[in-house]
Order: C-alpha cells, then sequence, then structure tokens
C-alpha cells in the first residue's frame, strides 16, 4: 500500500462501544460468546484504511480510563460512569466486557499496534504520539467520537480529528481549525480546551463555569485570548467582565485551578518508540485463524487484511 496522508491513532473504546451499540448481535445461540463489537471495530478500520490510505496506524488504549491525576484534581471526574458501588470499575455492559480482550488479541494477530499507558487515558496516549509525529514532521488525524479531542487540531502541524459521532466512520466530520471557528468560534485546538474548561462537560463530570455556555465563554476568549488572559483580566478587574458574569467566574477559581489537569491531554508520556507502519503481513496467522473459528471473524478478517493490501 502507498502511503497515504499521514498516520491516524484509533480511540479505541470510542470505536468499540459505537460498533457494541450499532451493529447487531446475530447470534442464533446465546450461549455463543458475543461479537457484534469485535466485528464492528474490525470493519470500521477496514472502512477507515479503505477511504483514507493511511501511512500508518495506532490502536490507542485506556489503560486507565478514570486515572488517579484527574480525580485528584476534580472527584467528579466520570462519576457517572462508574458501575454500581465501585470506585474504580467502569460500568460496561454486560455482552461488551469479553469482548475486549478478543479485540485486543485480534489487532495483535493482524499486526496492529496496541499502546496503552499505565496512569493514563487513551486521549494522553494520542496527545503523546500526535506531539511526536507531529514534531516528526508527519500528520495525524485522530478517529474519535470524543470531543475532547478537539484540542489536538493543529493545521500547521497537519494534526486534524476524523469526528465519528454524528457520521460514524463512513462519513465523520473533518475536524481541522475551520471547523472550530465556524462550530465553536475558538482559532484552534488550544482555544477548544479553554472553551471546554469553561463550558464544563457533563458527560465527564466536569461542572463548568456557572451561567458560561459555549457561546460566552467563547466571547471571553475571542476578548482576552486564552483562558489565562480571562483570569488575568478578572484579577485585575477589567470592566468587560461585570455582573453576574464576574460573580460567577470568581466563584469558579478553585475549579478554573483545576480543571484544565482534566481537560488537557497529556503530551509527554513516557512511551517506548512505536513502529506505527501499517502491518507488511499479518502478523500471526495461527491466532488470527483461531480467532475466525472461534468466533465468527472470518468474513470481518478478510474485510481488513483486504484493506490492507496483506496477506
Amino acid at each position: 500500500m502507498t502511503d497515504g496522508r499521514g498516520v491516524m491513532l484509533l480511540d479505541s473504546a470510542s470505536l468499540y462501544f459505537r460498533a457494541f451499540y450499532g451493529v447487531p448481535d446475530r447470534r442464533q445461540d446465546p450461549a455463543e460468546p458475543p461479537t457484534n463489537a469485535v466485528r464492528g471495530f474490525l470493519d470500521m478500520i477496514a472502512t477507515l484504511v479503505s477511504a483514507h490510505r493511511p501511512s500508518g496506524l495506532v490502536a490507542c488504549w485506556d489503560d486507565d480510563w478514570r486515572p488517579a491525576f484527574r480525580v485528584a484534581a476534580i472527584d467528579t471526574y466520570k462519576t457517572h460512569r462508574l458501575a454500581e458501588g465501585s470506585q474504580e470499575a467502569e460500568d460496561t455492559p454486560d455482552e461488551l466486557a469479553p469482548q475486549v480482550p478478543v479485540i485486543a488479541d485480534a489487532l495483535a494477530a493482524v499486526g496492529i499496534p496496541r499502546v496503552g499507558a499505565a496512569g493514563f487515558e487513551a486521549d494522553d496516549v494520542i496527545g503523546t504520539l500526535t506531539t511526536r509525529l507531529a514534531a516528526a514532521g508527519r500528520p495525524v488525524d485522530v478517529v474519535t467520537g470524543d470531543r475532547d479531542l478537539f484540542q489536538l487540531v493543529d493545521d500547521a502541524a497537519g494534526v486534524r480529528v476524523l469526528y465519528t459521532a454524528r457520521g460514524g466512520v463512513r462519513e465523520p466530520d473533518v475536524v481541522d481549525e475551520a471547523y472550530l471557528r465556524a462550530t465553536y468560534d475558538v482559532p484552534d485546538g488550544p482555544g477548544y480546551a479553554d472553551l471546554a474548561v469553561l463550558r464544563g462537560d457533563p458527560s465527564d463530570g466536569l461542572p463548568g463555569v456557572r451561567g458560561i455556555g459555549p457561546k460566552s465563554a467563547a466571547t471571553l476568549l475571542r476578548r482576552y485570548g486564552d483562558l489565562a488572559g480571562v483570569r488575568a483580566a478578572l484579577a485585575a478587574g477589567d470592566p468587560g467582565i461585570k455582573g453576574a458574569q464576574r460573580t460567577r467566574l470568581l466563584e469558579a477559581d478553585a475549579y478554573l485551578d483545576a480543571a484544565p489537569t482534566v481537560v488537557r491531554v497529556v503530551r509527554d508520556i513516557d512511551l517506548p518508540q512505536i513502529d506505527v507502519a501499517l502491518p507488511r503481513a499479518v502478523q500471526d496467522p495461527a491466532a488470527m485463524s483461531r480467532l475466525a473459528l472461534d468466533h465468527r471473524l472470518g468474513g470481518a478478517f478478510t474485510r481488513l487484511v483486504s484493506a490492507l493490501g496483506i496477506e
């Protein structure tokens, strides 16, 4: 396969959750292991590779979906996703949980690198790899259904997001700086991160500043440049911030100290050097055959291997 645009980084959990809910469970016998998320995930990769012809591919993994450093900053971080009675385990559907190790095994069999880091989310792995690749002059496509990763968008470095929340992997929104300006009235990825801090995100348990929505957040950031500029103007008594807005920003002072640690992805995890190139051959044909037989994945593997142009 010839080199395409650049390296594709997959937000794996975002995609396999989407596959689980979007792909029908076709089992004839309920005693058989579920496979819809595995089939859907492998088909998603095949679709993405066929459509975008990346020069590299990495499946980025949540080794810790709720890292301690983020919980220490804001203790409500992702609390609504906790399994009942647990302070650690994510509430994962019973029929999805056994499919996740199969996805990992399938990636290993084909030869697609899967990368996680203890104590960090996939977002942080993606942030670190994006920073490395951009420094090496390699463009990056981040594939995710999570807006948090919009903060990585950087036209000059060739970093964009293929956002799957609305059109799926077949028709993702291509998020670049023009998209951020048109949709959120912020100029770039860092601007989006500042907007996310001010606005908050209920899906992650981030309260935001009371009374500050995306439009008022964008107005403040446009006027003062960034979150640090907003806070400096507030501290200096700038007359442009007044009334209830001033009161609410002052009330949120502790939150605004803590939230950037939660919102901003880590870009310097101590990851080993990773060969991001597309596989040139199936890494473990015997393992792939065994998975195909045990989980009825023959069609999904065939489509993926064909898309990759390997045997």
